[in-house]
């Protein structure tokens, strides 16, 4: 049964659907990081919020580790790169906190607007000050949304049912998809010109850092109100705060801060400022939501290897898992089969898909033939971490597709270029199991076992006899014969399941025989 750590504070719902689902499950929060490091390697899954952070030291220390989850969007606490390198799968809940953090970012519009909470404090305090706060309608006003993916499109649907124009700034924005959502999209300067009000729904990363520059600030027009739901460290505070005391920005509310918690803070007591202690996600709703959400996800992966929301494998559906399992197995068996005969560093790989599997999703084949193929080097190496680690040394990976002839069988070739030769294999899936069609191109019916002997020879009378006489006396059971040719008289190629792994010895005996040009065990 697989084992859960639930490291930080989130709804009981997240337990309940582990237990319910069949995962054994264990709340400790508040742990410090020598603590979660000690208990660690206990656990296939570990499920987060923002407080505890994972990074290389605690995954180096998972060694059962198969999944992070992270309740919520932002992962910014969690060293995706050292889980990446370890196989780990990092998944969070984008979806599951959207709406909440959309209608807090209005929230605070509304708020930068109209100046509420200062009306409302001096108030309470027992004036009427109602000659000082004048705010200004978001009627008819231009809103710009930095980031519109699933949060900024709410933001967008809202603002335009407040009668606002929505221009947008997302490199990831189609002009379709703008169209669908009756967003104007724009380059971001442009956005910066042209906004009467900027609201951030964009992830924390290097190209988005500081994004509300001191420059860009200087670029919008005076009266600006600017709104971070977002993460802390997209807006430069300081320009922020001076802007706001020379009067150019009109108001400006922030949920998030560089660094948090933020108890003190040059811009409080600003006026026109207002803070939130990063509430965007905090309802009740939301937060059940992207509970059960992360262990419905964590279970799912651990249970049957259903793979949704991950930001470093391939996504596979819960109604996917079942049909791609057979050919995730056959494009694993083919590249560990492939790394086995190899000779020489690999320059390329091309991965072709021929039937109707090109029509399923193909990702985690590719990722699973990559961690085959790259596992003799490399022992550890998974689906998870096989394309980063390819990339990283320079493995050129290709994959074509071709639908022709559907009513034929499904096919997935192995195509391996190494500065000597191109080596290809090709596989089926045939009554549930997967098998070798051709290797080397020669034909070939062939079922994977867990040790293969790979013989190439010439295709002479008497080799047969000579290697079943050599593995005979060797005490070695032969289960299977596959044997195949190019052309008579040609080299020809076969493959023996054999219940047991030939010593060296033995492989010399049979390079020995005058026929023979290659042997090779393989083993699965």
């Amino acid at each position: 049964m697989p084992k859960v750590l639930i490291a930080d504070k989130m709804s009981n719902a997240a337990t309940q659907v582990f237990k319910t689902r069949g995962v054994d499950v264990d709340v400790i929060t508040g742990l410090s990081k020598d603590e979660l490091i000690k208990i660690i390697a206990d656990y296939d899954g570990l499920a987060v919020r923002s407080t505890t952070r994972p990074d290389a030291e605690i995954i180096a220390a998972a060694k059962n580790l198969k999944v992070i989850g992270r309740a919520g969007i932002g992962v910014d606490n969690i060293d995706i790169s050292a889980a990446t390198d370890r196989g780990v799968v990092v998944m969070n809940t984008p979806f599951g906190n959207a709406i909440t953090t959309a209608e807090h970012a209005i929230a605070m519009l509304f708020s930068a607007a109209r100046q509420i909470p200062a009306a409302s404090t001096r108030t309470q305090n027992g004036e009427w000050p109602k000659s000082d706060f004048k705010g200004v309608e978001l009627f008819n006003k231009t809103l710009g949304i930095i980031g519109c993916g699933n949060i900024g499109a709410l933001v967008a649907e809202r603002a335009l049912g407040l009668k606002m124009k929505v221009i947008a700034f997302d490199p990831y924005l189609t002009q379709e998809r703008a169209v669908k959502l009756g967003v104007e999209k724009v380059d971001l300067d442009t956005l910066f010109q042209r906004a009467d009000a900027i609201t951030l729904h964009t992830p924390l990363v290097e190209a988005t850092k500081g994004i509300v520059s001191r420059a860009r600030l200087g670029m919008t027009k005076k009266g600006i109100i600017i709104v971070n739901c977002a993460r802390g460290g997209l807006v430069d505070e300081e320009a922020l705060k001076d802007a706001l005391d020379a009067g150019h920005v009109r108001a400006a509310a922030l949920d998030v801060f560089a660094v948090e918690p933020a108890k003190t803070h040059p811009l409080f007591g600003t006026d026109n400022f207002i803070a939130t202690p990063h509430l965007g996600a905090s309802t009740l709703e939301a937060q059940e939501n992207v509970a059960v959400q992360v262990a419905e996800q964590m279970a799912d992966y651990l249970l049957t290897g259903a793979v949704s929301n991950a930001l470093n494998t391939p996504s596979i559906s819960a109604e996917e898992a079942p049909r791609l399992k057979p050919w995730v197995d056959l494009a694993d068996k083919l590249g560990t089969m492939t790394g086995q005969l190899l000779r020489g560093p690999v320059k390329a790989i091309e991965i072709t898909y021929k039937g109707s599997v090109s029509e399923l999703n193909t990702k985690p084949m590719s990722a699973a033939a990559l961690a085959g193929l790259l596992k003799s080097a490399m022992p550890d190496v998974n689906m998870v971490s096989a394309p980063g680690l390819a990339k990283e040394r320079g493995i050129n990976l290709t994959e074509s597709y071709s639908d022709e002839a559907k009513r034929a069988e499904s096919l997935i070739r192995l195509t391996v270029e190494t500065s000597e030769r191109k080596f290809a294999i090709v596989g089926t899936i045939y009554r549930g199991e997967p098998r070798i069609v051709r290797i080397f191109g020669v034909p070939m019916d062939a079922a994977f076992s867990q040790n293969m002997l790979y013989i190439r020879n010439e295709d002479r009378p008497g080799f047969i006899g000579k290697l079943g006489n050599l593995l005979g006396d060797a005490k070695i059971n032969i289960a299977t014969f596959s044997l195949g040719r190019m052309a008579q008289g040609g080299d020809a190629v076969c493959l023996v399941s054999i219940d047991e792994a030939p010593n060296p010895e033995v492989c010399a005996q049979i390079k020995a025989v005058d026929q023979v040009k290659i042997v090779d065990v393989v083993k699965l």
